[in-house]
Formats: structure tokens, sequence, C-alpha cells
């Protein structure tokens, strides 16, 4: 009978807690897995060995979602300088996903994505996709908090990464493949203990704050929690850009890295030039 009493108490102070005006604050840390195969007779191993680890600080970054009850904002918390790869050639990396800064509002199932793509502002604006997660009974504490296990499996199109050197005749490589179709499972870690339907990037739709998740190439978790600062900020939705749907946004991607290619058999610079496809 006491620990029916305690139970009641805990979930009654929760739904109090959640039921007024809160904002809370998530940090999260990402990581990619990379693993780009080259022709041994074109690339050395000491210069394989540096791009990889180039490759791998530059993807990992940290990121804030600030949210409440209904919205959201996820961006990241500091920008990486342009990379530099080996014997100062310069690297030109082209990530297929992404944002700059990520609105969502769950309550009107939208979302607005600030996106500076090739020296261009984008204001991507469209509906937020509904997620079949399946719901699991499998937990693990992520920090202080109780996570359950949630999978989604999904379709997704994929650009196979490749490498392509300008500058070299002799060293012109280009392994990039027509994007294909490939279905993932993607796993998350939620908390009913802050009960918001939310998590980091384009991750929503469960029954608690996502915490962690996987899709098998790159992981995200939480590092960081704060609740209802002293310092909390308004929630602003971006408004700077060029208005397009997800559908036109992704077209104009796929033409411009048409044009890139195209560009690239008639433009030179002097020494190097690295072209890195990140597929996602």
């Amino acid at each position: 009978m006491k620990n029916t009493i305690t139970l009641i108490t805990a979930v009654l102070f929760t739904c109090t807690l959640f039921s007024q005006n809160f904002q809370g604050k998530a940090t999260y840390k990402s990581k990619r897995k990379i693993d780009i195969k080259l022709d041994s007779t074109q690339v050395d191993t000491g210069m394989h060995k540096k791009m990889m680890e180039m490759l791998k600080k530059q993807f990992e970054k940290t990121f804030v979602l600030t949210f409440d009850k209904d919205e959201s904002v996820y961006k990241e918390d500091e920008k990486l300088g342009k990379p530099q790869g080996p014997s100062n050639m310069e690297m030109v990396m082209i990530n297929t996903g992404g944002s700059d800064i990520l609105y969502k509002n769950t309550k009107e199932n939208r979302y607005t994505n600030q996106n500076d793509v090739f020296g261009k502002i984008f204001l991507i604006k469209d509906h937020l996709e509904k997620l079949d997660w399946k719901l699991g009974d499998q937990t693990k504490n992520i920090g202080k908090y109780t996570c359950y296990k949630a999978t989604l499996k999904r379709e997704v199109e994929v650009f196979e990464s490749g490498i392509s050197f300008n500058g070299d005749k002799d060293l012109d490589e280009t392994k990039k493949t027509a994007p294909k179709m490939k279905e993932i499972t993607i796993t998350a870690w939620y908390t009913p203990k802050i009960p918001v339907n939310n998590g980091p990037g384009n991750y929503h739709g469960l029954p608690g704050l996502i915490l962690e998740v996987n899709d098998g190439t790159e992981t995200v978790i939480c590092s960081k929690i704060v609740m209802n600062s002293k310092n909390n900020t308004a929630l602003k939705e971006p408004s700077k850009g060029k208005v397009v749907s997800q559908e036109k946004f992704e077209t104009i991607i796929e033409k411009k890295m048409k044009e890139m290619e195209e560009r690239r058999s008639f433009n030179s610079k002097d020494g190097e030039n690295i072209e890195i496809i990140i597929g996602g």
C-alpha cells in the first residue's frame, strides 16, 4: 500500500510539473561512422589515415535542443571551420542531410528548417512526417533517466560515400553512384519522465523526450539536460531564407550537386582539391 501511494504521488508531481509553463534544454553529442575505402595505388596509407581522422572530428558535433510542451529549436552548439586535408589540401564536403536551425511544432504537426546550402539560405517548411515507432519494454539508464526502447523501419535514399580528386589528372578518381533506396532500422531511447513528443533532429512521436537515437551510421546521445533554468529564452521560429517545401529543397540539392560535378571537369585550382560526398 505504501509503494502504491508513493507511485501515485510521483505521477501527480510529474503531471503538476509539466502542466505548467516549462522549458528544457538538452545537449546532444553526435558521432558518425565513416568508412571510405580508397585505392592504395591512388592514395597512400598515411594520407588515408589522416583523412579518416579529419572526418571523424568533423562529425563529432554538439547540438542543443531547447523545448517546451509543444515547440522546440534544434541547432549546432558550435560550428566547425572548413576542414583541411593532408598537405593543406582543401576539403569540399557535401552532406545531403542536416540543418542550421530546425524548429518543430508538434501540436501543429509542422516544422521549419533554416538551411544554408551552397551559400544560399533556404527556409524549408513542411509537415512533420508520421513516424511508425514500435514500442518495446527494454530499458536502460541515460544519466539519471530511465529510458525505453523504440524502433522504426524506413526506406531512405542513400548517396554512397565517395571521394574525387581534382587538380592532378593522374589522381582523378571518382567513386560516386546514383542514390539508391535502402531499408534501415532506427533505434531510439526515450524517457517518459520528460513527457514531450520531441527529440533531436527530425525525430519525434514518442511518449517522452528522445535521449538517444541510432540509425546504423550516426549516433546522437544526450549528455546534459537542464529543466526550467533561470535563463529560459523564447523559442523563435526561423524566418530568413527562400521558402520551399521539403520535396522542392531535395530537387534543388540534387540539381546543385549535378552542376558541381559538371563544373569539376572544367575548373582546376592550384594544388589538390578533395571533394567528399557523405550520404544520409
